[in-house]
């Protein structure tokens, strides 16, 4: 295992809209877990197939090797025993089947990051290093492709658990500072798990927008001129992850996405 628990803990009263989940949540079925038996893998010497969605929007297909993705889950596996995953409930009572919890800096869906720390007072520990080079390096092999594609130093990643019935609205990644939003700096998302049926477009009409499949190990890449594109994630498909991480390491029929910005 690559990772590090190198984490300070801050305790302090403050109050959100998100509620502390259970400590004995967990990604895996911890009968079939045999522990983590791998290392972090460099970046494919040949680039996996791509597609170009849009101007600054591209889909590395299978980019993340499945060693890589057993070491990611792991690591969120860590936080979910250890109650840092949230119901993303909003402000105006709408649920939210999703759970999330943030590295780098604190985010909420009703607050975005005015709040610096979490609802039980403490601050989200560190991004893993081994994640930002991963998110650096993946950029830039986009970036030999779409030469209108700025780069980025990832600080905030917000991973979010997906059940099977669940779902994100249509919405834009626009709490990011002006400076960020204005230079068009990149929003990099990584899939593991399930697939998820993902729509996008330059519209809020339904009916206008398109369609992709984000498979376990796809890295999904927008930024430049399709930073504040509009997407949600419509639907999960089940049975449809990668048979090691069912078989061999115990990940539920469910899915993850760690979703990277810099501030």
């Amino acid at each position: 295992m690559f990772f590090e628990d190198a984490f300070d803990v801050r305790l302090r009263r403050h109050i959100t809209f998100a509620k502390r989940v259970d400590k004995t949540f967990s990604l895996i079925y911890s009968d079939k877990y045999k522990g983590p038996n791998s290392v972090c893998e460099s970046t494919p010497s040949k680039l996996s197939t791509y597609r170009i969605l849009e101007p600054g929007m591209i889909l590395l297909e299978k980019y993340v090797s499945i060693k890589d993705q057993i070491d990611i889950i792991y690591e969120c596996e860590k936080w979910a025993k250890s109650g840092f995953f949230n119901h993303c409930d909003h402000q105006n009572g709408a649920k939210c089947k999703v759970m999330n919890m943030c590295f780098g800096r604190n985010w909420d869906p009703n607050t975005g990051y005015k709040e610096r720390y979490r609802s039980d007072g403490s601050e989200p520990p560190p991004i893993p290093y081994e994640l930002v080079s991963l998110v650096k390096a993946a950029v830039q092999d986009a970036q030999a492709i779409l030469n209108e594609l700025p780069s980025m130093h990832p600080d905030i990643c917000s991973v979010n658990y997906y059940p099977a019935n669940g779902f994100l609205h249509l919405h834009q990644d626009h709490d990011e500072s002006s400076d960020s939003l204005r230079r068009g700096l990149p929003v990099v998302s990584i899939s593991i798990g399930e697939c998820a049926t993902f729509l996008y477009g330059d519209t809020r009409i339904k009916k206008k927008l398109k369609r992709i499949f984000l498979y376990s190990g796809d890295v999904l890449i927008f930024g430049g001129k399709s930073r504040l594109i509009y997407h949600r994630v419509k639907q999960i498909a089940q049975y449809t992850s990668p048979v090691q991480l069912v078989t061999e390491f115990g990940l539920r029929n469910d899915r993850l996405s760690l979703t990277f910005r810099q501030f």
